[in-house]
């Protein structure tokens, strides 16, 4: 199967460039309207969520557009957190939902993800369907068949209330200090708003959203300033979210940052104690730290693996019946609570854990040592691939030679930028340099295959 607009998540690029540009919106909206749209009645609902960036009012208006004109009604959220847009999509009835959001990327960028009506992303098979239906040409409904489109003021709240239930049953956050750094993007009200209810103090960052800085200097990628705000606050607790808060990075009281990987060996090793962790099993992919596995192998716990992207961590969960699952970027996924990564309950996970145990945050988000890994990126030109080049694929054969049965090589693109990622693990930190040094500079000085 070869898609030509979707990736990993979704349909992104450089806003105003092809694909995120107004016309492909309206086209993408229409095709997505026919193919969910299954009779000529007029009782099919979408739901649609923004992060804070500038295009985002260009998109929505777009795929309004698109939707209305094959008979869909719309339903407008406003900027809320993806995840908030899974959970909205089953809870309000809607046959779709999407989020225009590029998640951590810069402002510059956007993009357009698809939830079904079971609150879950779509699938390579459905999303190939809608590019063919893209490629075919939409007819649009008559015009007493036309949508209608409404804003909905009340959504996000509807997410918050929920997010509540998900805390300990009878318990409150009352004497918590707790930085959140929402990255000037879509959780800026909900998330503080969320904790300062569950009674914690509240020192929020990155919550003046201006359309152009999303993720600038701050949230998950970035966590150096919610690290400084933890130590300047004396907080017990910082909770950094990415641009549209599927993400969570964790910042102990000493200002140390704890990322996805830490975040699930806790959650994996408390679940299963409790009895919660089903089949006694973690699903990660290809990217997460090899201490991690050690760890929970030690522990008498399985981590699966798969391809790198949430959506097909989500897929692994569903298809196994395991409940637990993630990426070493941040994202956590719990599927007894929510549909995709979702940066805020797992930050309300790791509170609850430190209000059961009454451990301060820096013993509960140390759980293993890494091994080193070192993980470097290489942009290339668009219509090349440096993989098929031959000196790029002697580099790698010979890097892995070097590190046969001392570490792991994975090279892989990235599905939502045009880069290379060459990330090793291994013990010895010259001979991990070296290997991916190797390849990184054999990537940049690729020339075209004749």
């Amino acid at each position: 199967m070869i898609r030509r607009i979707f990736g990993t998540d979704g349909v992104r690029g450089r806003a105003n460039d092809y694909p995120m540009t107004a016309e492909m919106a309206l086209k993408l909206g229409a095709a997505a309207g026919r193919y969910f749209r299954t009779d000529g009645l007029n009782k099919h609902r979408v739901v649609i969520g923004k992060d804070t960036r500038l295009s985002g009012y260009m998109l929505e208006n777009a795929l309004t557009a698109g939707l209305t004109s094959t008979g869909m009604n719309v339903l407008l959220l406003g900027p809320v957190p993806t995840p908030a847009v899974g959970f909205l999509t089953r809870s309000m009835r809607a046959d779709v939902g999407i989020m225009i959001s590029a998640s951590h990327n810069p402002h510059h960028d956007n993009g357009i993800k698809f939830f079904g009506p079971d609150g879950f992303k779509l699938s390579d098979e459905a999303e190939f369907e809608i590019e063919s239906i893209l490629d075919d040409g939409v007819e649009p409904s008559h015009p007493e068949n036309i949508g209608r489109a409404k804003r909905i003021d009340d959504g996000v709240w509807r997410y918050a209330e929920y997010a509540k239930t998900t805390f300990l049953s009878g318990r409150r956050l009352d004497g918590l200090k707790v930085v959140i750094d929402c990255a000037n993007g879509a959780a800026y009200k909900v998330a503080p708003e969320v904790l300062w209810e569950l009674g914690a103090d509240v020192v929020p960052v990155g919550v003046s959203p201006n359309g152009l800085n999303i993720n600038e200097d701050c949230g998950s990628t970035r966590p150096e300033a919610a690290a400084a705000a933890v130590l300047s606050s004396g907080a017990d607790l910082g909770i950094c979210l990415d641009g549209d808060a599927d993400r969570v990075m964790i910042i102990d009281e000493t200002g140390a940052v704890a990322d996805g990987d830490q975040i699930m060996a806790l959650f994996a090793e408390r679940w299963a104690a409790e009895g919660r962790l089903q089949d006694g099993t973690l699903v990660a992919t290809v990217m997460s730290n090899l201490g991690l596995e050690r760890y929970l192998t030690g522990q008498g716990l399985r981590l699966e693996r798969t391809k790198v992207g949430d959506r097909y961590v989500v897929e692994a969960m569903r298809r196994g019946g395991w409940n637990l699952g993630g990426e070493q970027s941040g994202h956590i996924v719990m599927t007894d609570f929510c549909t995709t990564g979702d940066g805020l309950l797992a930050g309300l996970q790791f509170l609850a854990a430190m209000v059961q145990t009454g451990k301060p945050a820096s013993q509960l988000a140390r759980r293993f040592e890494r091994v080193p890994q070192l993980l470097k990126n290489v942009r290339y030109e668009d219509g090349f691939d440096p993989l098929d080049a031959q000196e790029v694929t002697k580099a790698i054969a010979d890097a892995e030679a070097r590190l046969n049965g001392k570490g792991r090589l994975l090279i892989r693109k990235s599905g939502t930028e045009p880069l290379i990622r060459v990330m090793a693990e291994c013990e010895d930190d010259v001979l991990l340099v070296e290997v991916v040094d190797s390849v990184v500079e054999a990537v940049e000085t690729a020339t075209c295959p004749v």
